[in-house]
């Protein structure tokens, strides 16, 4: 079965950089897509970023494009989502999610496997 693992999160300042790992494992993933979703307190799962496992294509929304690189490493089977000049409004929990789909896959309904997540706290 697919497995998700997350790393990379903690407590920052405004202004800072993280790199957000996802381990993935179970099965080939060379027909997938892999994303990465936040979650703030009381607010819905925001899609962040997303990238396809053989071709490389990736997209990022508006609200993180310029600030947020999503990269995987086939090798090491793990996806980064590097986050620089981080703001207060980037405070969440951040999941990586796994989708049988060669294409770039931006619905959160469309990822039936999904990591634990790992909590990104940036103070002002």
């Amino acid at each position: 079965q697919v497995q998700l693992v997350e790393s990379g999160g903690g407590l920052v300042q405004a202004g800072d950089s993280l790199r957000l790992s996802c381990a993935a494992s179970g099965r080939t993933f060379s027909n997938y897509a892999l994303g990465w979703f936040r979650q703030a307190p009381g607010r819905d799962r925001e899609f962040v970023a997303a990238i396809t496992w053989s071709g490389g294509s990736k997209y990022h929304p508006d609200s993180v494009k310029g600030r947020f690189t999503i990269a995987r490493d086939i090798a090491k089977n793990t996806v980064y989502l590097q986050m620089n000049s981080l703001k207060p409004e980037d405070t969440a929990v951040y999941y990586c999610a796994a989708s049988a789909q060669t294409w770039v896959v931006t619905s959160k309904s469309m990822y039936p496997y999904w990591g634990q997540g790992t909590q990104v706290t940036v103070s002002s």
